[in-house]
């Protein structure tokens, strides 16, 4: 059996283990254009209501890459395949059931239409957007993923605040004054250990520390 095989029956094996947990939810009290969040343990998934107990959302799925079978990969996404897509940079636009968008986590409604500066489109316009881009992708997790295709849809400027608060939280780790003063520490320690003191390494030795200390 090949290697693609085998992950294809492990996707589908936790498949069954994990829609045991999926709890019910009140599908009536959406309506299509929704925003719809779930918080996870390190990020929030969104997704646009479309009706119908239908979600379109971008996820990423290596699955497609494995597997040519199309009833497989229409299966709810496992971590298995999230994470393993993740890594792939592969991912598709796709709609799924309340429950499998969902995976078991609370649901908020249109959260973002507080924060947002941008007015959201009307609800049957946002369910068309969302529906017209459905596909594969190319997914990243800093710039083209499911909050900046849902925000796209709602709103109609592709952004993502989980980015912007994580590059910002690595700015303030990366570039600040004990960071440029440890990577000048370090740099000097290898030189030393080396005993190569050129300008090929000195320079660079000096510009990387100089210029996180002028980032800082």
């Amino acid at each position: 059996m090949f290697p693609f095989q085998l992950l294809n029956l492990l996707f589908i094996a936790t498949k069954g283990e994990e829609e045991e947990k999926k709890p019910k939810y009140d599908i009536s009290i959406y309506k299509p254009g929704d925003l719809l969040e779930v918080p996870r343990t390190l990020f929030t998934h969104f997704g646009i209501y479309l009706g119908d107990n239908r979600v379109a959302h971008l996820i990423p799925d290596i699955l497609p890459l494995l597997s040519k079978n199309q009833d497989a990969i229409k299966t709810m996404v496992t971590n298995n395949r999230l994470i393993l897509g993740v890594i792939a940079k592969v991912a598709s636009v796709r709609v799924d059931t309340v429950e499998d968008f969902a995976y078991g986590s609370d649901i908020i409604v249109n959260h973002m239409d507080k924060v947002c500066s941008r007015p959201p489109y009307q609800g049957d316009e946002v369910a068309r957007r969302a529906e017209k881009l459905l596909g594969s992708v190319t997914y990243s997790l800093l710039w083209y993923n499911c909050e900046h295709y849902v925000m796209y849809c709602r709103y109609g400027t592709a952004m993502s605040f989980q980015t912007y608060q994580f590059c910002k939280t690595v700015r303030k780790i990366v570039c600040c004054k004990k960071s440029a003063f440890l990577t000048a520490l370090m740099g000097v320690c290898i030189m030393l250990y080396l005993g190569c003191v050129t300008p090929l390494t000195t320079l660079p030795t000096l510009l990387i520390p100089f210029t996180i200390w002028m980032a800082s």
